[in-house]
């Protein structure tokens, strides 16, 4: 996720990176060379007779109006999915956090092994880490788990799920040992069991893309957009035409690519959520309040 000056309004309008620009540039740069080979066409075929300057290479602005509309509406409707998917994916991670340092919290409090309790979360929320991203590696949680629970997770098809049954496992344990009371016990499950909720919520958005009739119907009805808006604006622009395509199909094709990459918020593009700064506060907000609550 890139971090910028939200009120620095010359710096975000001649930036490059993180924008759209690169994936959209050779789509604009085609549509802005075809307009000016209709343009060139029209003034030719006009100058040496070969048609009619009023009948030829021109539609009603009106009727092609119509689909504009139609294609701004589907583009609005494609971009609120995807900030909501963001949005909804931030949300879980935020969950997560809180959820992460109540426990902690919690669990320190009332035992001498709040550092194990601690690395089990820590190890949690890597491997929802890796599991987004498509990584089955648990070197980096092998850190923080015992190699018991690493052993366990390599065995299990959702490896976050290992980790937060070795969570229960450890909850069960200090209440068998009686530093646990019921009540306290209960409490630390719902915190548990809202985490694995942020987890399941973080798969959804994940594994259910935006079905593919929406997004290749948007595809196919900006191309026929953009394949007649040439014969709209050849007649009335001029030479202006290859610019107005220009920035037409730069805002089109801008706004497609910005919904299909913020639609998996879980990605490793330069606009998704920086998971890799969000487990780095959880490890070290859980390890800093073990190592607070635990005896000098």
């Amino acid at each position: 996720m890139i971090e910028y000056n939200r009120y620095s309004w010359w710096r975000a309008v001649f930036s490059f990176r993180g924008t759209a620009l690169p994936r959209a540039v050779g789509r604009v740069a085609i549509f802005t060379l075809y307009t000016a080979t209709i343009q060139t066409a029209l003034e030719v075929g006009t100058r040496l007779g070969w048609f009619d300057e009023h009948a030829a290479l021109t539609l009603d602005p009106v009727a092609h109006s119509v689909l504009g509309s139609l294609l701004g509406f589907l583009i609005v409707f494609r971009m609120n999915g995807s900030n909501n998917r963001y949005w909804e994916g931030r949300s879980h991670w935020g969950m997560l956090i809180n959820c992460s340092r109540n426990l902690v919290r919690v669990g320190s409090a009332h035992t001498d092994t709040g550092a194990e309790l601690a690395g089990l979360v820590t190890g949690f929320v890597i491997t929802l880490r890796q599991s987004l991203h498509g990584s089955r590696d648990l070197t980096e949680a092998g850190d923080y788990v015992p190699a018991e629970v690493v052993r366990t997770a390599e065995r299990f098809g959702n490896q976050p799920t290992a980790v937060s049954a070795a969570i229960s496992a450890w909850i069960a344990r200090e209440y068998r040992a009686g530093r646990f009371g019921p009540e306290l016990v209960r409490h630390m499950e719902d915190l548990l069991s809202k985490m694995v909720d942020a987890q399941g919520g973080c798969e959804k958005i994940q594994k259910t893309p935006l079905p593919f009739v929406y997004a290749t119907m948007i595809k196919q009805l900006i191309l026929a957009y953009l394949l007649t808006l040439p014969l709209v604006l050849a007649e009335r622009c001029g030479w202006w035409s290859p610019l107005l395509m220009a920035v037409v199909s730069l805002g089109l094709f801008g706004m497609e690519e910005a919904s299909v990459e913020t639609e998996d918020p879980f990605g490793k593009d330069e606009n998704c959520l920086n998971l890799e700064q969000f487990t780095l506060t959880i490890a070290r907000d859980a390890g800093q309040l073990a190592a607070a609550a635990s005896p000098r």
